[in-house]
This record gives structure tokens, sequence and C-alpha cells, in this order.
């Protein structure tokens, strides 16, 4: 097991930080947009000069789940200056808002150029176990409900095929112009989701939205993992 889900476990948390989730995934050789944990305004800048700017800062806390509801998520900072008033803003919304939660610091990580939005993700059925799940991501996801699912582990044919499955195709082949994505480089990526799923059955929930489809290459950029109840 790995020592990132030893401490969870031994905190009693199933849901890991954002920081430790990439962590985790980056290991498995799975492309994430690398996150630093910082305590604090001088560390928040260390973090943000060592991912280099312009940095996104998210607030990193076990009990907040979707951290764009308590003002927990600041786009493009530029400097240094702008990183030490986000980071005092941010401390000052999200404990207004989330009084009782115990915050842990912020993550910063580079601010990723745009791509295709996509979402790779699983869930644990209770009846068919670990399932695999890929559809257009971003807000389109909650509105369209265009997503493929397979039952891990896959093969490199079912990714290929869960890609081509969604209504959304055309998007990522470069609909009205625009620049095709690179559909091998999600097909790898889902596979390599599928088998860290398979090495990891203490895993009951992950989710990778967005996941940036460039031209060549794609980029999680946003990660979740949901432990099951020990």
């Amino acid at each position: 097991m790995s020592d990132v889900i030893a401490t969870a476990r031994k905190q009693r948390r199933t849901l890991l930080s954002e920081v430790e989730a990439k962590d985790l995934l980056a290991e498995a050789g799975i492309p994430v947009a690398r996150a630093i944990l910082a305590k604090g305004p001088k560390k928040a800048v260390e973090a943000a000069e060592a991912v280099g700017y312009p940095v996104v800062m998210k607030i990193v806390s076990p009990d907040i789940a979707h951290k764009s509801d308590v003002g927990g998520v600041t786009l493009g900072l530029k400097d240094a200056k702008a990183v030490r008033k986000a980071y005092k803003e941010m401390i000052e919304r999200v404990s207004d808002a989330a009084p009782n939660a115990k915050i842990a610091g912020v993550a910063i990580q580079n601010m990723a150029a745009q791509g295709i939005e996509v979402i790779v993700g699983a869930t644990t059925d209770p009846q068919f176990g670990p399932v695999m799940m890929f559809g257009l991501g971003g807000v389109f996801v909650e509105v369209l409900k265009d997503v493929a699912f397979r039952i891990v582990p896959l093969e490199p044919r079912d990714a290929a095929q869960m890609v081509r499955e969604i209504r959304g195709l055309p998007i990522l082949q470069g609909a009205r112009g625009s620049q095709p994505a690179d559909l091998p480089a999600l097909e790898v990526l889902i596979v390599k989701v599928s088998q860290f799923v398979a090495a990891h059955p203490e895993v009951a929930e992950l989710d990778l939205n967005p996941v940036f489809a460039y031209p060549n290459g794609a980029l999680a950029v946003d990660a979740r993992i949901v432990l099951a109840s020990a």
C-alpha cells in the first residue's frame, strides 16, 4: 500500500488531498499538473517560483470536497505579490464560508495551457467492481452526460472504443477547423488509470476533471481520489 494511502488510513481520512492524489498518479506514470502543498504565504511564493508563473492556487482541506464552492480556487497569479495577496484572501474567504473546516494549506500548480476538456474517472459498482468512465469534461459532463463506461481492467482496444463512443467525438477530432486532440495520448492515459485502479483496490472513486487534451499529449489538471471505508 502506498505511503500516501497508508497515511490517510492512519488519519481516518477517505478523501485524499489534491497534492496527495497527484503524487500517487504521477508515480503511476499518469500525466498530471504538478501541485505543491504550501503552508503560509512565504511557502506559497516558494512553490510558485518552483513550478513557474502564472500559477493556480487551491485550498487544501480534508473537509472541503468542492473547492470552488467556498472560494478556494484562484487562477492566473503572475508574481510573488499576487500570490501573497491571494493566499491571505483565500484563507479569509474559506474560513468564513467553512468555519469548521481544517485547512492544511494551499496547493500551488502551474497554470496549464487550455485544451479540450475531457473527464477520465473510475467508480466502484457493487456488482461489477471498478468501472472506468470517459467523456467530455468540465461543465459538459454534468449537462450532456455524454460518457462511455468499461469494466476494469481495460485493454488498449477498450480505451480506443471508449474515446470513439461518445457523441462529442467530432469535438476531439477537430470540429469547425479547430485542432484535433491527440486521441492515442488519451487512450494511453485511460489505460494507465485503469492499471492504477486495478493495482489499488482501496480506491473507491477517482476523477480527473478536467483533463486537457492537446494536439500533442494530454494533462490532468485536477484530480480527486476517494478511498473505500476501512
